[in-house]
């Protein structure tokens, strides 16, 4: 049996609604499986180990559909630009410089396949980005555990791949209650010790892309209560060492009190501030909780989202000790929007515009393997017969009237 959906076109051409199905035990005709809690559904897919659809109700009992993704599961795995839709990157998130790192107790250098910034003399790129060209969320995770409301996915990463050394074994676990997606991901070194940093790289518009007066995310209000650092970069956002100050009341000020990301475009540094040329967020914030904490405790939040055009507000909880925003700079308008999303009347744009979306990821301190004077390694780097890797988050949602 499978999961029976109103056809494609069906969706938005009036009030964008869910045709919720009862849970089969197996994929939908599209590939994606289905989980259901009270106040929220949302569906996966193997690739990547991807979100490709969630669904909260909007102040008005509109269900909007808050997430990027494909509306098939085998576009994933066709679509050129890769945006890393929802998936999980690895085996080590974001960037590495020159896509090098060294082990301290063995000296080796690894080389890293390279899939970013390209130059003359290095046609594949100067660094690596999310575990390279076929890292994590480029591959298809196997299926071992589905539910009603929860699914794990798992991956075996061979020794060498990527250049990376020794085999891991990741076990990728989503969950649904009420109103709430719980992630963990868990990551096992069989042979080497090895790098080891994960996230997860949902884009989000919490409008469904269906706001008839703003087209972007730039609406959005952001906080980041414990985050008055970020991890200084140059101009291709590559770890300088140095970790930065963000004033209250400066571009980067989004812990003083909760702020439209919009506004921070009319202040000063916003220009070059997610690189050379780029003006608009792509900045990892440093998380400083006071030890000893709990990291699911009510008042150890280290992000929210609220849009007041939908009423939607997303919260988030992890035990991971850097957040990264990116504001969806990248986009030109030529990224198509799903059909269950956009606005109620059919109408308006249906590609992501520029600032369009925000990605949000949990995570440690970006290039920390190349930074020992951090003090990363004990979050980074993992040994066969040691602890393993584990990243829990915790997404609740919410809705103001």
């Amino acid at each position: 049996m499978r999961l029976s959906l109103l056809p494609l076109g069906a969706f938005l051409l009036a009030t964008p609604t869910l045709s919720v199905p009862s849970f089969t035990g197996e994929p939908d005709s599209s590939g994606k499986y289905w989980l259901f809690a009270p106040g929220i559904t949302a569906s996966f897919i193997p690739y990547g180990a991807s979100i490709s659809n969630l669904f909260i109700t909007d102040k008005n009992g509109i269900d909007r559909d808050i997430v990027l993704g494909f509306d098939n599961a085998t576009y994933y795995s066709v679509d050129p630009v890769h945006p890393h839709f929802g998936g999980v990157p690895g085996r080590y998130a974001n960037r590495i410089k020159n896509s090098t790192f060294t082990l301290d107790d063995d000296g080796e250098d690894y080389h890293i396949r390279p899939n970013e910034n390209p130059t003359a003399a290095h046609p594949a790129g100067v660094n690596t980005l999310h575990g390279g060209p076929d890292g994590w969320d480029h591959r298809n995770f196997t299926v071992v555990s589905y539910t009603k409301s929860s699914i794990t996915f798992s991956l075996v990463d061979p020794d060498g791949k990527e250049g990376f050394p020794g085999e891991v074994i990741s076990y990728i676990t989503y969950t649904l209650s009420n109103r709430t997606w719980d992630a963990k991901m868990v990551a096992i070194p069989t042979t080497k010790k090895t790098p080891i940093m994960l996230s997860s790289h949902t884009y989000w518009n919490l409008d469904g892309f269906a706001n008839t007066e703003a087209p972007t995310a730039l609406n959005h209000t952001f906080y980041l209560p414990f985050s008055g650092q970020t991890v200084a970069v140059d101009s291709i956002l590559i770890p300088t060492g140095e970790i930065s100050p963000a004033p209250k009341g400066s571009v980067n000020d989004f812990w003083s009190a909760p702020r439209q990301i919009g506004e921070g475009f009319s202040l000063e540094g916003i220009e070059g501030n997610c690189g050379g040329g780029c003006t608009g967020y792509d900045n990892c914030w440093l998380v400083n909780r006071n030890y000893p904490y709990d990291w699911r405790s009510e008042d150890k939040m280290v992000a929210s989202l609220t849009s007041e055009w939908s009423g939607i507000k997303l919260e988030i909880w992890s035990d991971q000790e850097a957040f990264q925003m990116y504001s969806c700079n990248g986009m030109n308008g030529s990224m198509p929007i799903k059909a269950t999303q956009g606005r109620d009347d059919g109408t308006g744009s249906r590609g992501v515009e520029k600032y369009g979306c925000v990605v949000l990821e949990v995570q440690d301190w970006i290039d920390g393997i190349n930074h020992p004077e951090w003090g990363r390694g004990p979050k980074q780097i993992f040994e066969p017969g040691g602890d393993p890797y584990v990243l829990q988050v915790r997404h609740r949602f919410s809705v103001d009237a």
